[in-house]
């Protein structure tokens, strides 16, 4: 039987690959993993092609659409959901979840994690991108109730008061 090991949020989770009760399923996806294994609802599922951006982790520094890799492939992988990015010690949002409160840069909010994951991702990659690097970044992020104007802005706030921070 296949072994993975997968670094999610910080902690080294095991799986063991195959069709027998309790083992993660060779067709499994790193979504499905997250979602009715770990209980990280977060990340949420829609339309599990690749192309909405509501499964988006971080995986590995990059931004990914986890609907789209199997759990098989994510041997050594260092992951990250949305849980994973509050502080562990007090449960705090980090600064760009809280820049997407303050600018109220959601409406039902079933995409805003994919969409922070793919905003945090950049950010991880370059601390200051400009608003075109921004729109680039969430181009594969798609929202149904919501303009990018809100979260733009939330973005570029929170590069802000990470220089500021800093």
């Amino acid at each position: 039987m296949e072994r993975v090991a997968i670094r999610i949020n910080g902690v080294l989770r095991k799986f063991i690959i195959g069709e027998e009760e309790g083992c993660v399923k060779p067709e499994e996806t790193l979504l499905q993993t997250l979602r009715d294994r770990l209980n990280l609802t977060g990340t949420k599922e829609g339309c599990n092609h690749g192309a909405c951006g509501n499964c988006t982790v971080i995986m590995n520094g990059d931004a990914v659409a986890s609907c789209m890799i199997l759990t098989a492939d994510c041997d050594g992988a260092e992951v990250t959901t949305i849980e994973g990015l509050e502080n562990p010690r007090t449960g705090e949002l980090n600064t760009l979840q809280q820049a997407f409160v303050d600018h109220s840069a959601f409406q039902c909010g079933f995409c805003t994690p994919g969409i922070v994951m793919s905003a945090q991702a950049l950010l991880n990659q370059n601390p200051e991108p400009d608003h075109e690097e921004i729109m680039e970044a969430l181009s594969g992020n798609y929202c149904r109730c919501i303009s990018h104007y809100q979260v733009a802005t939330a973005v570029e706030d929170a590069i802000q008061r990470m220089k500021e921070e800093r």
